[in-house]
């Protein structure tokens, strides 16, 4: 369950209609629906008013558990495999998706795993093309017409394992609700396009995530990099309290916030360490929001 769909459970859990709820937080009717449409997302002051008024943490509320969902078992179910002799450069196109997952594998294949309950002609409506060029493998997963991107972002479910032993750099270009990156040992790994939640954990080297549209991004542990790069959007990024970083921006109009266990502070304590948190683009905002180790309970 995504913010959009825990905030409309929550109000019908509360007996609320989106004209009470928005006159709770003076904010428009219209607010609410882009908010539950997944169309827009909320400023922090109100996260915080919506959580208190529901009776539950930030984190339940932006559905951020600290933990990564485990694979689910689906009806339907398509995978692709390649053999990897040697390190490559991954250069991943994926279609539409409900969810995307990249992670590790000690095996020596690529494993593309296309998933879904309801799409059941998974291997006739999904093409994944795999082009091997020596040093780079090119993953281009395709769909035909006869699925509309409405049914992939509604329940199509993609996994995609690197093994291990020969991964190095991956581009990712997707459209995708929830981005889950885990265990992934890499020079650098770029993400093109929208995600509305980006989850990592266990991720070692550079991430890149370029994205014009307002993220949710959760970090168990830095990255060693990371770097966002977006064109008049707001963002929160999530990490754990007391992590050593430094903080950049490059480009025009941007700005960075903080907070401490959703406590607004005027600025971040200490200005040292190894890990390098920048934020790139035009007129973009992003909020750094450091959780202690009670919320993850």
């Amino acid at each position: 369950m995504d913010f959009s769909e825990k905030l409309r459970a929550m109000r019908k859990k509360f007996h609320l209609s989106q004209e009470q709820l928005a006159e709770k937080l003076n904010v428009s009717r219209q607010a609410i629906t882009k908010w539950e449409t997944g169309s827009g997302m909320p400023d922090i002051e109100n996260v915080v008013a919506l959580a208190g008024l529901f009776q539950i943490t930030v984190d339940e509320l932006l559905c951020v558990d600290k933990s990564l969902p485990q694979t689910t078992e689906f009806m339907y179910e398509s995978v692709t495999e390649y053999d990897i002799d040697y390190v490559k450069h991954y250069d991943i196109h994926a279609c539409w998706a409900k969810e995307i997952r990249v992670t590790s594998t000690d095996r020596e294949k690529i494993l593309v795993r296309l998933a879904s309950n309801k799409i059941s002609s998974l291997e006739t409506d999904f093409k994944v093309k795999i082009d091997d060029l020596k040093k780079r493998l090119d993953v281009d997963i395709q769909q035909n017409k006869a699925v509309t991107r409405a049914q992939a972002k509604e329940d199509l479910h993609l996994l995609i394992r690197i093994p291990a032993k020969y991964m190095g750099d991956v581009e990712l270009a997707a459209f995708t609700d929830a981005l889950y990156l885990e265990q992934l040992t890499v020079g650098i790994f770029e993400f093109d396009g929208k995600a509305r939640t980006v989850l990592v954990d266990d991720v070692r080297g550079r991430l890149e995530l370029n994205c014009s549209s307002d993220m949710n991004i959760v970090c168990r542990s830095l990255p060693g990099q990371i770097e966002i790069n977006q064109i008049a959007a707001a963002s929160t990024l999530h990490i754990p309290e007391g992590s050593s970083y430094l903080v950049k921006t490059k480009g025009f109009g941007n700005r960075i916030l903080y907070t401490v266990n959703h406590q607004p502070i005027l600025d971040r304590p200490g200005n040292e360490g190894e890990n390098l948190i920048t934020l790139k683009g035009i007129n973009s905002e992003l909020l750094i929001n450091e959780y202690g180790q009670e919320e993850e309970g």
